[in-house]
């Protein structure tokens, strides 16, 4: 149990790898709190130790308010997880503002807010470890999928700028880059590539595991695996870094 006393924040905590983030930290002892934009999504994964909060990372105010309300109940925040967004690939020329936009609002600017407000009271610790969930695609780029690669380059460069920016102090930021991980995102993903390409859900599945190295979908507990590597005892040199999780080199 070597977080027990440690306050974890993880967003978009309700399914898929934030909820498999959330029970790691949870079973090694730490205190999580998950949000999420569904309260009912939120109260069905919540324990002694996982308590669910309703926050939209895309507004400002929710967020400052939310993070408050989180460390006033649980104390300081010094695993902040910001894992919260929305994956959906569109072609160039049918990527419209709104849609670029709203992209941007949730997997930049809500890890933008996600870590700048944990860290106001991460900074009264003596510890702490920031995780962003980026993607293999902010590392080689997503056809189909400006929008979100976009976003999570931006995300990566977010990270590395902020393990920069506190070098020296006890405190780490790093990114984790999955590939396609088993999660509703991929089965969502399945109906939408299917639409787009005329192929059929089976077809689509195939160019989706095809675009991980070793030819299978990685389990989102394969992610928390590598989360729970850096906020674990020896990690405090890992820092502003990359973590691939993609079944080989990209």
């Amino acid at each position: 149990m070597t977080l027990t006393g440690k306050h974890a924040l993880v967003t978009g905590g309700g399914t898929g790898i934030g909820l498999a983030i959330a029970r790691a930290l949870a079973d090694e002892g730490a205190t999580v709190t998950i949000t999420g934009r569904r309260q009912e999504v939120l109260d069905e994964v919540a324990t002694d130790r996982i308590t669910g909060m309703v926050m939209d990372v895309r507004d400002e105010e929710n967020v400052v308010s939310g993070i408050a309300a989180a460390v006033q109940a649980r104390g300081p925040i010094q695993i902040c997880v910001a894992n919260a967004g929305i994956a959906i690939g569109k072609t160039l020329q049918k990527t419209e503002m709104p849609f670029w936009r709203d992209i941007m609002a949730t997997n930049l600017d809500g890890a933008f807010l996600t870590i700048r407000e944990s860290l106001r009271s991460m900074l009264e610790t003596d510890w702490g470890r920031v995780i962003s969930v980026a993607s293999i695609a902010g590392l080689r780029g997503a056809p189909g999928a400006g929008a979100y690669a976009a976003s999570k380059h931006g995300l990566i460069g977010l990270t590395r700028s902020y393990s920069e920016e506190f070098m020296g102090k006890p405190y780490t930021f790093n990114a984790l880059c999955p590939g396609y991980v088993d999660t509703p995102i991929v089965e969502r993903n399945i109906t939408s590539i299917s639409q787009r390409a005329g192929i059929s859900q089976e077809d689509a599945l195939k160019a989706m595991v095809s675009q991980n190295r070793h030819k299978r979908l990685i389990a989102p507990e394969e992610v928390a695996a590598a989360a729970l590597w850096l906020v674990r005892p020896g990690s405090q040199s890992i820092n502003g870094q990359c973590i691939e999780i993609a079944g080989g080199q990209t």
